[in-house]
């Protein structure tokens, strides 16, 4: 007997509720969140089902998680759906419990089951290098941050190592910083010190650069007061060691998601993209990945993307704006390989400039120029054949033609 579950997690527990027909409740209620109770629920959708595990239809708002996880290993469908598409489905009075939301999820599973699209249980080795990829880019902006609020603490009593060092997040600079985050005792290092020093830490070209490094560390600039100088003291150790520490796993992480994504069947595929090197070929496989079902139309990869432009009509009013509900580490990463290709790809360069010429910003030609990467990439990735771009050229003036 096929059955529909509409489930609604909440912070501790599940609100399910299971139909056997269109607006007819079998059974409704609380479910804890822990591995028994939902061992004992898959056992009695089970029996509901007659021990059809594929005549059970779970309807969730999400699609991440340890119960979405759990779901996919019972063998039952399951079927993500967006928020706001259960919010559209309330009643005008705008009446919301856990209760209610299961119940208008279950009714989708009856109504609009032909719409929504079954997860599949995911290539281990894709879920980790996707995973990984969204690490990283939160590492570098965690970097940023650090980067930021070091630079501000520099500037307010030790201007003279910004003079000395160009890059004041480079592993040589945030060592000097930890040997000497006080300028006076900058101050008193020699030449010879310096370049011995610099040196030991294998800097380009250390005898040139001493000299100019010592004579900024001298410099007389403005001083901040003995108690500000001692407690800033403080903060720069604290956020040079917070940085070298985040930069050493950052190394780290990457060495290992170079190895992953190179043991993939289509690092090749992605690395023949002009401009693309290792991270952000991970992060367009990241996008992708392996399943060639999961995207029947290059439209679908544009829209999960950002790239392709929402249209809004209403009597004579119309407007086209940015799509904002779509994949942020995604749209990224195509945004990246956009702005790359302007110096790789004539063809590209040319399409990035007439948009412009025609009134609009920067970033809205690279989105559109990532666009028509999008449909490059997405027939790369269904034909997995490598990027071509004498075969583009041909094809894009035969269409034109």
């Amino acid at each position: 007997m096929e059955i529909v579950v509409g489930w609604d997690w909440a912070d501790g527990h599940h609100d399910v509720v299971v139909q056997d027909q269109p607006g007819h409740t079998l059974w409704a209620g609380q479910v804890a969140h822990t591995r028994e109770a939902l061992d004992l629920l898959e056992g009695r959708l089970l029996d509901w089902a007659h021990h059809v595990r594929t005549d059970v239809h779970v309807v969730i708002e999400t699609s991440q998680g340890l119960v979405v996880d759990w779901l996919i290993t019972t063998g039952f469908w399951v079927y993500p759906v967006n928020p706001k598409v259960s919010d559209a489905r309330r009643k005008p009075s705008g009446a919301k419990t856990d209760r209610l939301d299961a119940a208008i999820l279950a009714r989708l599973g009856w109504t609009d089951r032909d719409q929504l699209r079954p997860l599949r249980p995911a290539d281990e080795a894709w879920v980790e290098l996707r995973q990984l990829t969204r690490i990283d880019e939160a590492l570098t902006r965690q970097a940023t941050r650090l980067t930021n609020q070091l630079l501000a603490a520099l500037k307010s009593y030790y201007p003279q190592v910004l003079a000395a060092f160009a890059d004041m997040s480079r592993p040589v600079a945030l060592a000097f910083l930890a040997n000497w985050p006080d300028p006076q005792d900058a101050r008193r290092l020699t030449v010879n010190e310096v370049m011995s020093w610099l040196r030991q830490h294998r800097y380009p070209r250390a005898a040139q650069e001493a000299p100019r490094i010592w004579s900024a560390l001298q410099q007389r600039a403005w001083e901040a007061s003995p108690g500000k100088r001692r407690a800033q003291v403080w903060a720069v150790r604290a956020l040079v060691a917070q940085l070298q520490a985040v930069q050493t796993e950052q190394r780290a992480l990457r060495e290992h998601l170079a190895e992953l994504f190179l043991a993939s069947p289509d690092a090749d595929l992605w690395m023949s993209v002009p401009g693309v090197a290792v991270t952000l070929a991970t992060r367009l496989q990241a996008g992708f990945g392996p399943d060639r079902d999961r995207f029947e139309r290059a439209e679908a990869v544009q829209a999960l993307a950002g790239t392709s432009p929402v249209l809004y009509q209403s009597g004579k009013f119309q407007r086209v704006h940015m799509r904002r509900a779509c994949d942020k580490h995604f749209r990224a990463a195509v945004h990246q390989l956009a702005f790359t290709s302007l110096s790789r790809c004539t063809w590209a360069r040319e399409y990035y400039d007439q948009y412009r010429a025609r009134g609009h910003e920067h970033h809205a030609a690279l989105r559109a120029l990532a666009n028509v990467w999008l449909r490059i990439l997405f027939r790369m990735w269904k034909s997995r054949q490598r990027y071509d771009e004498a075969r583009f050229l041909a094809d894009r003036a035969r269409h034109a033609a």
